[in-house]
């Protein structure tokens, strides 16, 4: 019996923390733990024994930050820590070493500057060297960002047969730092094929339990909970954390009367903790998970299911016969997929359909383009649509979240490419029902079709609830049953299968005058018959007023809220029109929507009769407070407003231009220095700081990362510094913090220095010395204002 069935079967108890107790033994402030694998293996060795006398079943090797990037300029290399970290915990006797895998501490494109392949090709590297070691699984922990949860898993997937198992750091409100939630997360990561996941670091025990139930509810694998012991203080310059043995083994056990599956323990945690929690667990019963019959679809910020209410796909991303649509892909002009894409997601569009297929262009370029710039302004899911097997890989691989896939069909060529690529990447299946002998004239024709699929599907690991029957819609104008034929596969396929079902509902009035008519009333018909989702025009008046109507009918539409919110004003009773073509929108909307290209354009149009200066002041900053005031409100996440933030950018590079031609210069509002502190690698949130200050008119000081305190202070010395930034992620790193902030303020009375990072609380910051605490970038924004008000 190896980890995956096990992790079914019995609670496994994991290991605790490892930086915090090597800190106890000497390791210096800011020096990465990893590489005690090799100048201090005794010690390393010991804290696995205590744990695995503390009764962990799950050894941890020491392998957390042990990766290319994070040693780049060190003269060690990735493997030989991996195999040293390895060797130690399978050393102490654990039932099972598990090789860590932490983050790369760097932010993914399109948001950072690592690409998805380097980030690939940089936990492949781990996940080699420790399965060569002897590791019986790889464990990824501690991410905030579903792209990198992504890479890690294709990287082990591509390289080893190790069993997968992810934990993810939420924050209060059940988010991670890319703003997916809960369900988004799970979603994502498994369908990605985890072989359990759940929890760990940024929160404490009590706040976990809180967060629990949630994840429960859609998880179908194992549940692995690993909390900090609490929230952390500084004691006599020394990191500490809240919750002792005691506190912390009632609190998982709790959880684990709840049913979580697996339980450990991340930051502060001890060898006493996991011996208070094995405890405190041992008579309590055992809960295999169970599987979720749940079709869902999802972006990297929000899921779609299937089966509450019938969705809506939008099919305006498709150039069949859209002449505006041809002529900009092939000019390369992304900004008006993104307008229609926005367009269609504020008419009520659930799910964007993507097709970017014509004669000419390089098809899997443009889809990989699309879906990396779609993702990056809406959080709508897409629907990659292409019969391209090249462009589908493309699109899949980069897409962040779960897709749906357009389509698989009965034909073996298809079944056989299609099938292996919606299992590798996670994407559920939109299935056709033809085959070698085209499209059957009868329902059970086609419901002997979906069948055949299902059957493949299930060969290649995938379920009923991944697969998504589309029993096609015929033109009625070639045939007089066609509507008839397809309404009753629907309704059959929905009872004797029991899938969810997609239409091109259009499709039906092919050659017909007044195709809006025929459109609704089929879209009508085909609801009744049990359709889960229907491609249509979302802002087509008819096919809203459609939907609306079925699903008051229906009773999806609590007291018929949707419906009198829609339809319920005054006027017309008419739903308000989106126009599709949002060319016409102001600089400061695009910027809000993140549209980098229009602004730039807008921004530099306005200038011909507007002053730059005027145009920065009433365009630009109010658009950055819009976003910033919504991230607040929790209704924009990391995403939009880093995409807004590059498209105030981009602005300000076509305003910088003009004052450069007519001889101006923008004013900087103050000069702020920002620096990660020594022996912290880790810089995104970071440079997330940076690029909203610049954008804000700051001088803005960028040290980088692992700076030593006199380095700040230098830099702080130069030019009308009077605000100083630093950030720190990792516990063994808040020493250096501390110390640096000791150092500015002795040297400089009267600098302001501003701390933030996840390991941070505002209590922590105010006992290391820091006169601000940024929970997050917006409040950075808001911190320079106050040290540098407007005069």
């Amino acid at each position: 019996m190896g980890i995956r069935e096990e992790l079914r079967e019995r609670r496994l108890i994991f290991d605790g923390g490892m930086g915090s107790l090597l800190q106890a033994r000497g390791l210096a402030a800011g020096e990465a733990p990893e590489l005690w694998n090799l100048l201090h293996p005794e010690q390393i060795a010991q804290v696995h024994r205590q744990y695995r006398e503390a009764g962990a079943d799950v050894l941890t090797a020491n392998t957390f930050g042990a990766n290319r990037l994070k040693l780049a300029g060190t003269p060690y290399q990735a493997a030989e820590i991996i195999a040293a970290g390895v060797r130690l915990a399978k050393e102490a006797g654990g039932a099972y070493t598990a090789l860590d895998m932490g983050p790369t501490g760097k932010l993914l494109a399109p948001y950072g500057e690592l690409e998805l392949e380097e980030a690939i090709a940089a936990f492949a590297e781990m996940a080699a060297a420790g399965e060569a070691a002897g590791a019986d699984f790889a464990l990824i922990e501690t991410m905030g960002d579903l792209m990198e949860v992504k890479a890690a898993m294709l990287a082990i997937r591509e390289s080893t047969r190790l069993p997968i198992v992810v934990t993810m750091t939420f924050d209060g409100q059940g988010k991670l730092l890319m703003g997916a939630d809960i369900e988004t997360a799970v979603t994502t990561v498994q369908a990605l094929g985890a072989d359990a996941l759940g929890m760990n670091c940024g929160l404490g025990p009590h706040q976990f339990t809180e967060l629990l139930p949630r994840l429960l509810a859609c998880s179908s694998v194992p549940v692995l909970l690993s909390p900090n012991a609490g929230l952390p203080v500084s004691v006599n310059g020394e990191t500490m954390y809240t919750v002792g043995p005691g506190e912390f083994a009632e609190a998982m056990a709790e959880m684990a009367r709840m049913g979580a599956h697996a339980l450990g323990g991340c930051c502060g945690t001890t060898p006493e903790h996991i011996a208070a929690l094995k405890a405190a667990c041992r008579d309590i019963p055992f809960v295999p998970p169970e599987r979720k019959r749940e079709t869902k679809v999802c972006s990297g910020r929000a899921t779609v299911r299937f089966g509450e209410r019938a969705l809506v796909i939008g099919e305006r991303l498709n150039p069949t016969g859209k002449p505006k649509l041809k002529k900009a892909l092939r000019e390369g002009d992304m900004d008006y997929l993104l307008r229609e894409a926005l367009a269609q997601e504020e008419a009520g569009a659930d799910i964007l359909d993507v097709n970017v297929g014509l004669p000419g262009i390089d098809e899997p370029g443009v889809m990989e383009q699309a879906v990396k710039r779609l993702q990056a302004v809406t959080a709508l899911p897409l629907q990659i649509d292409t019969s391209d097997g090249k462009a589908m890989e493309k699109a899949l691989r980069c897409y962040n979240g779960r897709p749906l896939l357009n389509s698989v069909c009965g034909k073996e060529e298809s079944l056989e490419t299609v099938l292996p690529l919606a299992k590798k990447y996670g994407a559920a299946v939109v299935a056709l029902t033809l085959d070698e002998k085209g499209i059957p004239a009868t329902a059970q024709g086609r419901l002997d079709i979906a069948r055949k699929i299902l059957e493949w599907a299930r060969e290649y690991g995938l379920e009923e609830e991944d697969i998504v029957v589309d029993p096609l819609t015929m033109a009625v104008s070639t045939g007089t049953d066609n509507a008839l034929v397809t309404l009753e596969a629907l309704k059959r396929i929905r009872e004797e299968l029991g899938v969810h079902t997609v239409l091109g509902v259009s499709n039906i009035s092919f050659g017909l005058p007044r195709r809006d008519i025929i459109n609704a009333a089929f879209f009508t018909l085909a609801l009744g018959a049990g359709l889960s989702a229907g491609i249509i025009n979302p802002g087509s008046e008819g096919m809203r007023d459609a939907l609306a109507a079925s699903h008051v009918l229906g009773g999806k539409d609590e007291s018929c809220g949707s419906y009198l919110a829609r339809y319920g004003g005054e006027g017309t009773g008419k739903a308000a029109q989106v126009p599709a073509d949002r060319a016409a929108a102001s600089l400061r909307e695009s910027i809000v929507a993140g549209l980098k290209d229009q602004s730039r354009d807008l921004a530099a149009a306005l200038a011909e009769t507007k002053a730059p200066l005027d145009i920065i002041d009433g365009e630009l900053v109010p658009a950055l407070d819009e976003v910033g005031k919504g991230f607040e409100k929790g209704k924009v996440f990391l995403p939009q407003l880093l995409m807004s933030a590059e498209a105030a950018k981009a602005a300000f590079g076509a305003l910088r231009e003009r004052m450069e031609r007519d001889g101006q210069a923008q004013e900087k509002r103050g000069r702020i220095v920002l620096a990660t502190v020594k022996g912290d690698v880790h810089d995104i949130g970071k440079n997330i700081v940076r690029a909203l200050l610049e954008n804000y008119g700051y001088e803005v000081v960028d040290l980088g990362k692992d700076v030593a305190p006199e380095q700040v202070l230098e830099a702080a010395k130069e030019g009308e510094t009077r605000l100083v930034g630093l950030s720190a992620l990792m516990t063994t790193t808040v020493a250096a913090m501390e110390e640096t902030i000791a150092l500015l303020h002795r040297e400089l009375p009267g600098i302001r220095v501003m701390v933030g990072g996840a390991v941070l609380t505002q209590d922590y910051a105010e006992q290391i010395g820091a006169d601000y605490y940024a929970k997050d970038a917006m409040r950075s924004v808001e911190i320079a204002g106050e040290v540098y008000p407007k005069e």
